[in-house]
């Protein structure tokens, strides 16, 4: 398949040639497995500060710099990059939409360069989905073998020493979880129906990332041998609004650019979503009032959701400009999702605090007016 037609790529490839840069200007110790050193894998996440990194392609020098991926706390990335250095998994927990899933996918992508090795946790996921499976009619011809063994994620990152992502992993009732103790204990996988071969052992660079939702931890409580196994990393939301918009901005222009459209995104318009999803985030306004928050998550991706379905509204339906009416729009499903009160807690929102600074600002009139979409 011509890649110009995927939707979207894995880390590995849309930051192939950072990646390549990065290994040829890698001069530092590199745990054994990994594809880079840790200095160099902190760099591919944090960027490189506006340094180009030379590496030849073809015989031809190139040059690249170093995008910074994660925006957040970046002793949370040190940390995380020594765990996945030792002998326990790393646990990212934080709110819906704090960029947990987007962190592991580069963690695995600069540590393995293959970042698809994943487990998708959900209330239907088995053991035989975490382990290893089986191909029925060959397992019938022939009985149990190699060949008729379907590996999982976890079997083919054991063999191969890479990183595997494991997502949602909260999702899972307790005694499918628990199918990782023994592996991240022991570092082997045990195969009983193989005889000889039972024992599959890891190769070095093998570790696990899981993430779960601080929502979801409730559901299904991980036991103690299992929590034990992970060192334990909280992903908060982006506090800084300059750092929080730049994200917003940088990662709209990204999607307009995979969809071919091209909008203006005003940077008073951006930085009013941005104040917004704030406010509604944390319950507080910038002048100190305190208002209730929806019960929903005012999360980073879902600012960046609001953000890309209003510029192609403007896009596809305006002139091409985003505008505060464009925002109202969309804004209205993120927030209405899970409790119809919230609808109330965003009505009250625009009828206090947004009215008081309409009168006051023109951007802000624009906006208080298009209350209207939220009927």
């Amino acid at each position: 398949m011509n890649n110009t037609q995927i939707v979207r790529q894995p880390a590995e490839v849309s930051f192939a040639e950072e990646l390549t840069a990065l290994a040829a200007d890698d001069n530092a110790p590199r745990p054994p497995g990994w594809s880079l050193s840790p200095r160099a894998v902190r760099t591919f996440i944090l960027g490189s500060n506006g340094a180009a990194l030379s590496y030849k392609s073809d015989g031809k020098k190139q040059s690249v710099v170093i995008t910074q991926k994660f925006y957040g706390d970046d002793t949370l990335i040190d940390r995380s990059i020594v765990t996945l250095a030792g002998n326990r998994g790393l646990m990212l927990v934080g709110e819906p939409g704090t960029a947990k899933s987007m962190l592991s996918e580069l963690l695995a992508a600069a540590i393995s360069g293959v970042s698809t090795s994943t487990i998708q946790g959900t209330a239907g996921t088995t053991e035989d989905a975490i382990k290893y499976s089986w191909n029925f009619a060959l397992l019938l011809a022939e009985g149990a073998s190699k060949r008729a063994l379907v590996p999982s994620p976890l079997y083919t990152g054991l063999s191969e020493g890479k990183i595997v992502r494991f997502e949602e992993i909260t999702r899972c009732p307790p005694e499918i979880q628990d199918a990782l103790v023994s592996v991240l204990s022991d570092k082997v996988l045990l195969i009983p129906e193989l005889g000889d071969d039972s024992v599959l052992f890891a190769k070095k660079g093998f570790n696990v990332i899981a993430t779960a939702n601080l929502r979801d931890r409730g559901v299904n409580e991980m036991s103690s041998a299992l929590k034990r196994r992970f060192n334990f990393e909280t992903v908060h939301p982006i506090a800084n609004r300059e750092l929080e918009l730049k994200l917003v901005v940088e990662q709209t222009e990204k999607l307009l650019e995979e969809s071919e459209a091209k909008v203006e995104l005003p940077n008073d318009v951006m930085n009013l979503l941005v104040m917004t999803f704030q406010e509604l985030r944390t319950g507080r306004t910038e002048e100190g009032a305190t208002i209730e928050r929806p019960s929903t998550v005012m999360s980073t991706a879902e600012a960046v959701a609001v953000c890309f379905s209003a510029a192609l509204d403007a896009y596809h339906f305006a002139d091409g400009k985003l505008e505060g009416e464009h925002l109202v729009k969309n804004l209205v499903g993120t927030v209405l999702k899970d409790n119809p009160d919230d609808a109330k807690r965003l009505k009250h929102y625009f009828d206090v605090i947004v009215k008081t600074r309409a009168a006051k600002s023109a951007l802000w009139q624009s906006f208080y007016k298009a209350r209207k979409f939220l009927a």
